[in-house]
């Protein structure tokens, strides 16, 4: 068995990660700075450090002896990063090009890079597939493509085998739930279980799709052994449940038996991709991916967990380095 380092492992995708390692027998070394993260995540059985992975010096000296890397930490604030771009940069391209250097300077086999969906953009076609032209409209999608190709170039360099992995927007237990600035489904059922409304940007005709946590760790571990995913870019999310955000609420206050449901409605946020969504062909074809929840069961398991945590307020805990009159109202007055 190998000995892997998972970044971001008090996060939620991270933590799960580690899980998946640990009972595949492999030895798991993690770290997370708890900028998106609780430390209740971290899973019993790992060897943690509380450091951030901006710090290349610290990431080389952990990263000693290790076979596969998991970078999972970054800030993906997609929203948020036309506000904070600085802060989002940082913690997202910044903090993976420490991560990849330390890698190749301590001899790691292989790293598996978490990318995102905002690679992709605004695209003619809606179901985004791995063979499109990236082209990101804002800084965290920016920073994620920009930080796939520092590290091909640099695992062309150096020898260094990689894989992108691309998720779906995750839901599932352990999920933030109390950021005002991104995972939409937390954020309604967090909302309704304080008994207040559900808020949505522009008309809610986004569309998008959501992947159970569960089914996005089982093909992101196949990435860091498999041989024939070395150099790839690969999708993971149900390519068959897309939906609208104004559904989304509904399935949620439904599930919730939340009565009347009444979504309050701000303006649109700028540079909102209206319709992003990805085929699942390739991850099938090279990962095996399947899904083992639909979108309702996902949900229902989301719920159930923030239940038991219980409602919390939201937490404005990451600075807005532009307030104009572009800024979101829901963030600049924190009516989140």
């Amino acid at each position: 068995m190998s000995k892997t380092f998972v970044t971001g492992v008090a996060g939620f995708l991270g933590s799960h990660l580690a899980d998946e390692l640990l009972k595949q027998g492999h030895e798991v070394i993690g770290v997370d700075n708890f900028l998106g993260g609780y430390p209740e995540n971290v899973p019993e059985g790992i060897e943690f450090y509380e450091a951030d992975c901006c710090d290349f010096e610290r990431m080389r000296d952990l990263m000693k002896g290790v076979e596969v890397v998991y970078h999972c930490a970054a800030a993906p604030h997609e929203g948020l990063s036309v506000f904070s771009p600085n802060l989002i940069t940082k913690h997202t391209y910044n903090a993976t090009i420490a991560v990849v250097t330390a890698a190749i300077a301590t001899g790691v086999r292989r790293i598996v890079f978490t990318s995102s969906m905002a690679r992709y953009g605004r695209q003619e076609n809606p179901l985004f597939t791995e063979d499109m032209q990236p082209m990101p409209v804002d800084p965290y999608g920016i920073a994620k493509y920009a930080a796939e190709l520092t590290i091909a170039a640099l695992a062309k360099a150096h020898g260094l085998e990689y894989t992108h992995i691309v998720p779906h927007n995750i839901i599932g237990p352990r999920q933030k739930y109390d950021d005002p600035f991104r995972n939409v489904a937390s954020i309604m059922i967090n909302l309704m279980l304080q008994g207040r409304q559900p808020i949505i940007y522009g008309d809610g005709e986004q569309k998008r799709g959501f992947s159970f946590v569960q089914d996005v760790v089982e093909p992101m571990y196949k990435a860091g052994f498999l041989p024939e995913v070395r150099g790839e870019v690969i999708n993971v999310g149900p390519d068959d449940e897309f939906i609208t955000i104004n559904e989304l609420s509904r399935r949620i206050a439904r599930l919730m038996k939340f009565d009347p449901l009444e979504p309050v409605h701000f303006v649109d946020r700028p540079l909102e991709v209206k319709f992003a969504t990805c085929s699942a062909d390739k991850a099938r074809l090279l990962l095996g991916y399947t899904t083992s929840k639909t979108l309702n069961e996902g949900l229902a398991d989301l719920i159930e967990w923030i239940k038991m945590k219980g409602p919390k307020p939201f937490s404005y805990h990451l600075e807005l380095e532009l307030v104009n009159d572009k800024t979101p109202l829901t963030w600049k007055h924190r009516v989140f």
